[in-house]
């Protein structure tokens, strides 16, 4: 799974997202590539890897929201874009269950009315977007296929489900090259997040404190490396262009290595070489408690491949954590001297 120059050479590509987690590794995998990237940016946020990285002077910037339909008919159609990868979202649970009206108004109306904008430009010839496991909602059967119904019930999960479905209905519809993803909880570095369990672990084990879980620790969950995620975005839209059949599927994308918190935390704390036990609160809620993918179809139909392994991406993921905190504080981390990541 490799990007070729020749395909992404002076490609125009909207990305929407790109101050997330995903879309700063995958504005700079693009522009590594050679893509002519315009990014769509709502919030101006100085710790984002987009701007800390110094990408943001690399790429053409669109300042508006995802949910003003003039703004992406005018940035789409002025920049002649050729490929779209739509990332952005609200993605945090908590905020979903506490405000459900904003959540809804970005993730199903700007889904749609990005969609619209696509519908409306005829340079626009793939179309990525980035849906979730969530959009499943809890199933009797696990792990999850593309064949199981989609069937969020709380807010986060529907607004996933509803996107997912409108970008089938675009597909079948208006015959849209849409492909979907469905991945499952994104982790690597750049994730300021500390609520989320990865990197709220490795700030709390380099601060010589006991890591948090917010729920009772056995919830099960897919992880998935930030690089994977980007590279496989790419791949998609070369895979599109080469097979337009493909607009309208779904594809999961998985290590296919299912953890519960209380595991994935104790892979970090070994790698860390550190023997602090985590703190258990029991408090989450409105979440579903198991989780996990097969991505049997996007291997079979696509020969797709993750690039790293778990253990890969958390050593990854650590270093990069404690080059970044290192570097925020004068005050030297209590971590243990001469301690490094290392297999588990």
């Amino acid at each position: 799974m490799s990007e070729t120059n020749e395909f992404w050479q002076d490609r125009r590509v909207f990305v929407t997202g790109a101050t997330g987690l995903v879309g700063g590794w995958l504005v700079q995998r693009l522009v590594d590539a050679g893509a002519d990237v315009v990014c769509l940016v709502r919030d101006w946020v100085p710790a984002s890897q987009i701007v800390t990285s110094g990408l943001w002077n690399r790429v053409s910037v669109v300042r508006g929201d995802l949910c003003d339909q003039p703004t992406l008919e005018r940035a789409i159609g002025e920049y002649e874009v050729n490929t779209v990868m739509h990332l952005a979202a609200q993605t945090i649970v908590g905020i979903a269950n506490r405000n459900p009206g904003s959540t809804f108004e970005a993730n199903i109306a700007g889904t749609w009315k990005l969609l619209e904008a696509c519908r409306h430009s005829p340079t626009v010839k793939q179309i990525i977007v980035a849906s979730s496991d969530k959009a499943y909602g809890e199933a009797a059967q696990l792990p999850y296929s593309e064949d199981t119904p989609l069937n969020g019930r709380h807010p986060y999960d529907v607004s996933k489900s509803c996107s997912d479905l409108i970008c089938q209905t675009y597909a079948t519809t208006y015959q849209l090259p849409v492909v979907i993803t469905r991945c499952g909880n994104f982790y690597g570095g750049g994730d300021l997040n500390w609520n989320r369990i990865i990197p709220g672990t490795i700030r709390s084990v380099l601060r010589g404190q006991r890591p948090v879980i917010r729920s009772d620790g056995s919830f099960v969950r897919d992880y998935f490396y930030v690089e994977d995620g980007a590279a496989t975005y790419m791949f998609l839209a070369e895979m599109l262009a080469q097979r337009p059949e493909l607009a309208g599927e779904a594809f999961n994308l998985s290590t296919e290595t299912p953890l519960t918190v209380c595991e994935i935390v104790n892979h970090l704390t070994s790698l860390m070489g550190t023997s602090l036990e985590p703190e258990i609160r029991g408090e989450a809620c409105h979440e579903i408690p198991h989780q996990f993918l097969s991505a049997q179809k996007a291997r079979t139909d696509l020969g797709w491949e993750p690039l790293f392994s778990l253990e890969e991406g958390l050593r990854r993921t650590i270093e990069w954590y404690s080059n970044y905190l290192l570097a925020q504080s004068p005050i030297s981390t209590p971590w243990p001297a001469g301690a490094v990541a290392r297999s588990a």
